[in-house]
């Protein structure tokens, strides 16, 4: 699961406020299914990224299964600020799987805004935005059972049709302790519609802890803007991440230098060949044509990759 006990402990003395205290808008990488894991982390941490999300690890099968726990989480000791966040709906359960990552991590989230129906079937994700109090209960009870002061927990949320019910909810976590909120701008309907920024700004100005925006983030340039609109402390961003993971450096489009570092690290770390691929399809979807994309997008093996990149881009 997790390199050296005491290295990483070590590394725990990092507490992810300090982040929002800087003064800096704070830059955070996404937790995203299947892609917010080590190898891809460490490569977002070269280019500027302040804080790194793992992808959503359900608490319940993190708790159970020591073979969920070595698949699911992975980390090292250059991999931190870490939060690591959980689909949960028991206190309980969610405070095992705290208690089991906080001598590797510096925080947990609790998601409270994934819409997909599997997730909202079993309870998880967005439909806990209806559930103020509970995830009240989620969090004090963390809050309770941590004894590290710096571990924080944080939550992560949509945005309900009416706003008043969001704001309420907010109200109520920031009681529980919670250390910041990350709301992305949607409802649990929308998908592609326009971000509503001003409801991020109107959370911002009701609640007194940091506030992170989330949704439709591409360019640095965005992200400044959606400081300037919504007032927040973070900007969080996932699929702008995944198409240029040197956004935060400033690059307006992936540098080779950058695709170079994710050949690098992924080969370090031992990337299945379908996340080391589908990554460099994402960073390379601007800067190709459709005639390389027919041919690079279809190829099966490292070597194959390996052999296309150094004979198109002498890499």
């Amino acid at each position: 699961m997790i390199g050296d006990t005491t290295e990483a402990k070590e590394c725990r003395r990092k507490d992810p406020m300090d982040l929002f205290h800087s003064g800096q808008v704070v830059k955070i990488c996404a937790p995203m299914v299947r892609y917010s894991k080590l190898a891809f982390r460490t490569l977002v941490r070269k280019y500027s990224c302040d804080l790194c999300y793992t992808p959503m690890i359900v608490a319940a099968d993190f708790v159970r299964s020591g073979k969920a726990r070595d698949s699911e989480f992975t980390t090292n000791k250059g991999d931190h600020p870490l939060i690591v966040q959980f689909a949960a709906k028991e206190a309980q359960v969610l405070c095992d799987a705290a208690r089991i990552v906080c001598p590797f991590a510096d925080g947990i989230d609790l998601n409270c805004g994934c819409p997909q129906r599997w997730a909202m079937a079993e309870g998880y994700g967005a439909c806990l935005i209806n559930k103020p109090e509970l995830v009240k209960d989620m969090v004090r009870h963390v809050r309770n059972q941590i004894d590290n002061p710096k571990f924080s927990v944080s939550i992560k949320i949509r945005i309900h049709e009416d706003l008043k019910r969001t704001v309420d909810l907010c109200q109520k976590a920031e009681a529980a302790g919670v250390s910041w909120i990350t709301v992305h701008g949607r409802s649990i309907e929308e998908r592609h519609q326009p971000v509503h920024y001003d409801a991020i700004k109107t959370i911002k100005q009701s609640i007194s802890i940091p506030v992170v925006a989330n949704g439709d983030v591409k360019t640095l340039k965005d992200a400044e803007n959606v400081h300037q609109l919504t007032e927040a402390d973070g900007i969080m961003v996932a699929r702008g991440l995944l198409a240029n993971p040197a956004m935060f450096a400033g690059y307006e489009e992936t540098p080779f230098k950058c695709i170079q570092d994710w050949v690098d690290i992924a080969l370090e770390h031992g990337t299945p060949f379908t996340c080391f691929h589908h990554h460099l399809m994402y960073m390379m979807e601007r800067i190709t044509s459709k005639q390389e994309k027919k041919v690079f997008n279809v190829l099966s093996s490292t070597s194959a990759v390996l052999d296309y990149l150094n004979d198109h881009y002498g890499m």
